[in-house]
């Protein structure tokens, strides 16, 4: 249902390598080897990751990236919100069915909006719920993960309740 572009592909790829690089300095050129990831499309994943605060860079000769968070702190919303932005399900601004003004003149009667929104805010959640840490964790089943993930994001709202 969602399909993430390449550049978030190759970021993710990336992340996940600098994550097991455990603070080590790594040079894209490094990881598009490794990878067999054009390097141009790599960089500019990189450059956006970084202006996101999800990675550092150093200049230099020994000059490379590295996480600028714990690997258990950045989550793949994190990272498709950088790369991307967060993600549609429908395709309403895009049907002919939006206005000019950005709504929707069907709106108030689409049968779908409303239960594929509820869908896509599922889905998010369980992005933003998913750290590179536990998808780095190979033991875990994709049952687990989905269940590490949807702990994180209860934890996440009952602290967003107490917090308010």
């Amino acid at each position: 249902m969602i399909k993430l572009t390449k550049r978030t592909e190759y970021g993710l790829i990336a992340l996940m390598h600098l994550a097991d690089s455990e603070g080590r300095v790594v040079p894209s050129r490094e990881i598009g080897e490794h990878f067999h990831v054009p390097q141009r499309l790599l960089a500019e994943s990189l450059k956006d990751l970084c202006h996101a605060g999800l990675v550092s860079s150093t200049r230099g000769a020994t000059g490379g990236y590295q996480l600028a968070r714990e690997a258990a702190d950045i989550t793949l919303g994190d990272v498709v919100t950088a790369l991307e932005g967060a993600p549609a399900v429908t395709g309403c601004n895009d049907l002919g069915a939006a206005l000019r003004d950005g709504s929707c003149d069907i709106e108030s009667v689409c049968p779908i909006r409303s239960p594929l929104e509820r869908v896509r805010a599922g889905i998010w959640a369980l992005l933003e719920g998913t750290s590179l840490r536990s998808l780095a964790d190979r033991s875990l089943s994709p049952i687990q993960l989905l269940t590490t993930a949807t702990t994180n994001v209860s934890r996440a709202a009952s602290s967003a309740t107490r917090a308010s």
